[in-house]
């Protein structure tokens, strides 16, 4: 038999043999053009590698923050936001007050009482002069700091504070702020602990 009948793949025994060869230049092309396209397909389409996706979460626990709630969790949330804008800077994010300017709120005899004008009262109309704390007196003054807030905005604060940092008390109603917002008037004078005091809860 001449080499020209010999099969490519034979050896000179009859058995066959492994050949190199490479792939063909246009599959390789081809391969490369689709992996492309299908980049930028998923670039343009899934979000993938868009940085307003994901660039603005710093957190898991802030990504939460943003998740849909409802009932007493969309009312503790919407108390959360406002505490920590309006009463935290003076009261810290933790709840424990901050040495001279803001008493605890943690464990804090006004916040777990049982009944809530009195706590109402100390948003709607301030506080000046003495007030008591866990045994510990703080000479302050405090503006009426929730008096600019609606009822429901009120209500959803004093709950979150109510129910935060080991607070176990119950929660507050827009009625609840409505009702001592009527009693105390268009004029509220702010008062102090002892004061206080002398009111019914």
């Amino acid at each position: 038999m001449s080499d020209e009948t010999k099969p490519c793949c034979s050896s000179g025994n009859g058995e066959p043999t492994a050949t190199r060869s490479t792939a063909p230049m246009w599959i390789i092309v081809v391969t490369l053009v689709l992996l492309f396209t299908g980049g930028l397909f998923l670039d343009s389409h899934s979000g993938w590698f868009d940085k307003n996706v994901y660039a603005p979460y710093q957190s898991s626990a802030q990504l939460e923050s943003f998740q849909p709630k409802s009932g007493a969790q969309a009312v503790l949330a919407r108390g959360k936001g406002i505490y920590e804008s309006v009463c935290g800077i003076c009261h810290g994010s933790d709840g424990l007050g901050k040495p001279g300017q803001a008493p605890p709120l943690a464990g804090s005899e006004w916040v777990m009482a049982k009944g809530v004008k009195r706590l109402l009262h100390i948003p709607l109309a301030g506080v000046a002069g003495v007030i008591q704390v866990g045994g510990k007196d703080w000479n302050m003054n405090m503006a009426a700091m929730g008096a600019a807030l609606s009822d429901d905005d009120l209500a959803a604060v004093l709950t979150y504070v109510r129910s935060s940092w080991g607070n176990k008390a119950g929660v507050v109603t827009g009625d609840d702020v409505k009702s001592v917002r009527a009693e105390i008037g268009k004029s509220p004078q702010p008062m102090s602990g002892d004061q206080m005091m002398k009111m019914p809860e």
